[in-house]
């Protein structure tokens, strides 16, 4: 009998025959651990208890402590035993996978009625009384042929459609939970009452064709949460609940802000408050641009295919552009993205080295192809809006000009409140244009700008565009969400493969390096995360309705009025509510509304000259002379920027 060495963590190391598995390791170690173990990590590879081990290497017993470990078995093995509990239900049902995802995982079914809610309760129920019969989890390893035969015998179509499409003749492993079975790489719990019986729970249910292609199937996709106990359950459902209530497209509509249309999937109908909202946005970044020696351009919407040849896009973007062609059979495309047009922009001219830097910037509209299944709000759409700027320059003026749209996307985003900023560095794509030469100037660049200030930062190997690395900036929250807005690309070979030349300091022809930057990103998007963020409680500076003056009784409307007007003069956004309601109700309307300030006017308001403030989320109010408050919300009203 072959012998093989095990090494533990404690640095011991023992002999045992090839092919123990690792349940029989733990009962070599304690008896009290082979009840605990829940799988093994054998030479860094996930390993379950059942699997043999034929070869010298490196264990570990995992236990129910083993957090990351434990949670992802935990949601791996509920998955199967939410599949087996729908099948002994309703033992018509098809099932077909159900892999783990963030904070849970789902499971796809095909089934000719939909689930419902009572039905997930049901499951659920279910679920609990196989977790408690502490049924044993058992695997095999079968060929291809006998596992195929096994699923046509079930009746089980789409779990022969996915041997079939394995590659290789390899073996398939197979898992009982009971005696319900699934194909599974594994690994899985020794016996079902491992799992919690309370940190877990049925969420929803979704539609989702068959591996993704609408001409394909609809399912139906349950998904469930689980965590290793039950406080972390109740605190993710009150995560979930809050994230609810500060969803931007139910606050869109109480704000009166914007709206969708089927007509126009994935663009926005911007309502008046809105887009004085999105306005508010460009003209700060305006401000701020032009501060650091931007110059503002605009470039056509829908532009000629060459174009897009010499770029690269309609080769490496084409699936995610939209495409025209016109009566003279010429083919054009709707931008995706504003670099070509810019590079036009720069080609116009003889430029030198003392013309670089060149900064150009544009509030361009731009139009990409989202499938319609991710299209969520303005989160996700097909038509927006970039603050995008493109930076010429030498390479003796790259480091300095990194370091400059650092410094820039920082304080803004600290303008915004956000502080707890992070930063991915996404290297060179598999599927990319240029040399390796210029990938490696570039992506040594953007390391060495994060290097020289001290900024931590995540390397994202293969993530970066096309035409060149770039760093990603990751905001986080008010409840501890990251959202990804700005970023900074360097990009050599776009000059290049538009022939774009300076002249140097020794009168010859060089290629300027070229830098995309976007500091909202999309400003469709960062309003939704703005929304979100604050929970439709916007920054009074940024408040698309700041104060609205409302009377108490109708001899309060002149004076009501005089003092929106004396508002206006200051640059607040002010209107009057003169209608016939009680002041309960107007309150109540305009702070659903998420309005930052109502200002109340009656009879003694109107005899002092003074008004009743009350500000949103507080229940108190105070009465104020009038001309303090428009002193007062006239400094509230500037923008960080102008304060400064």
């Amino acid at each position: 009998m072959k012998k093989i060495v095990l090494k533990f963590p404690d640095g011991n190391k023992r002999q045992f025959k090839s092919g123990i598995t690792a349940s029989e390791v733990a009962q070599t170690i304690s008896t009290s651990l082979s009840k605990k173990a829940i799988s093994a990590d054998v030479d860094g590879n996930h390993w379950d208890l059942q699997w043999a081990i034929e070869r010298d290497c490196e264990i570990s017993i995992n236990t129910i402590k083993d957090e990351y470990r434990a949670i992802e078995l935990i949601r791996h093995d509920l998955a199967h035993i939410m599949a087996r509990a729908v099948q002994e239900i309703w033992p018509d049902v098809k099932v077909t996978i159900g892999p783990v995802i963030e904070n849970g995982w789902y499971y796809d079914f095909d089934r000719q009625d939909p689930f419902t809610p009572e039905d997930l309760g049901t499951i659920e129920k279910k679920m609990k009384d196989i977790i408690n019969s502490r049924d044993l989890v058992r695997t095999e390893v079968w060929d291809r042929a006998e596992a195929l035969a096994h699923y046509k015998k079930s009746n089980e179509p789409y779990k022969v459609e996915l041997i079939e499409a394995i590659p290789g003749n390899e073996p398939l492993r197979m898992y009982w939970h009971g005696d319900w079975q699934d194909l599974c790489r594994g690994p899985h719990l020794q016996n079902t009452g491992q799992l919690p019986g309370d940190s877990w729970k049925l969420m929803s249910v979704a539609g989702a064709y068959w591996r993704g292609d609408s001409d394909r199937p609809m399912l139906q996709r349950i998904y469930g949460v689980a965590f290793k106990n039950k406080e972390d359950l109740r605190a993710h459902l009150k995560f979930l609940e809050e994230a609810a209530k500060r969803d931007h497209r139910k606050l869109g509509r109480e704000m009166n802000l914007f709206h969708f249309e089927e007509v126009a999937p994935g663009s926005v109908f911007w309502h008046p408050s809105g887009w004085h909202l999105f306005q508010t946005l460009i003209n700060y970044m305006r401000r701020r641009q032009e501060k650091a020696g931007y110059v503002e351009v605009n470039t056509p919407d829908i532009m000629d295919r060459a174009l897009w040849e010499t770029s690269g896009h309609w080769f490496n973007y084409m699936e995610n552009m939209f495409l025209a062609q016109t009566h003279d059979d010429r083919d054009y495309a709707l931008k995706p993205m504003n670099c070509p047009g810019h590079m036009m922009i720069y080609n116009e001219n003889l430029r030198s080295y003392r013309d670089l830097p060149m900064k150009i910037s544009e509030f361009g509209k731009v139009h990409r192809y989202e499938p319609s299944g991710a299209l969520h709000g303005l989160l996700r759409v097909r038509s927006f809006t970039q603050d995008d700027a493109h930076i010429y320059c030498t390479p003796e003026q790259l480091t300095d000009e990194c370091l400059n749209v650092n410094e820039l996307i920082l304080s803004i985003y600290k303008d915004f409140g956000f502080q707890d900023v992070h930063i991915k560095l996404s290297t060179r794509p598999k599927n990319r244009i240029g040399s390796d030469e210029s990938w490696d100037l570039s992506e040594a660049a953007l390391k060495t700008a994060l290097d020289r200030v001290s900024m931590d930062y995540t390397i994202f190997e293969g993530e970066g565009a096309f035409y060149g690395p770039k760093l990603e900036y990751v905001l986080r929250d008010a409840i501890g969400r990251d959202w990804q807005c700005g970023t900074l690309q360097v990009d050599y070979n776009l000059p290049e493969r538009f022939g774009s030349t300076f002249v140097n300091a020794s009168g010859e022809k060089s290629a300027p390096i070229m830098l995309h930057r976007a500091l909202f990103g999309s400003l469709e998007r960062f309003i939704g995360i703005l929304i979100e963020n604050f929970a439709g409680k916007l920054p009074f500076w940024l408040a698309p309705r700041q104060v609205v003056v409302a009377s108490i009784v109708t001899d309060a409307n002149k004076y009501c009025n005089e003092i929106v007007d004396a508002l206006k003069v200051v640059g607040i956004k002010a209107e009057s509510d003169l209608r016939n309601e009680k002041i309960s109700y107007k309150v109540r309307e305009h702070s659903l509304a998420k309005v930052p300030i109502i200002l109340a006017v009656g009879n003694k308001e109107v005899d002092e000259k003074t008004v009743t403030i009350r500000k949103l989320g507080e229940k108190h109010t105070k009465t104020v002379g009038v001309d303090q408050v428009i002193i007062d919300l006239q400094k509230e009203g500037l923008a960080p920027d102008i304060k400064c």
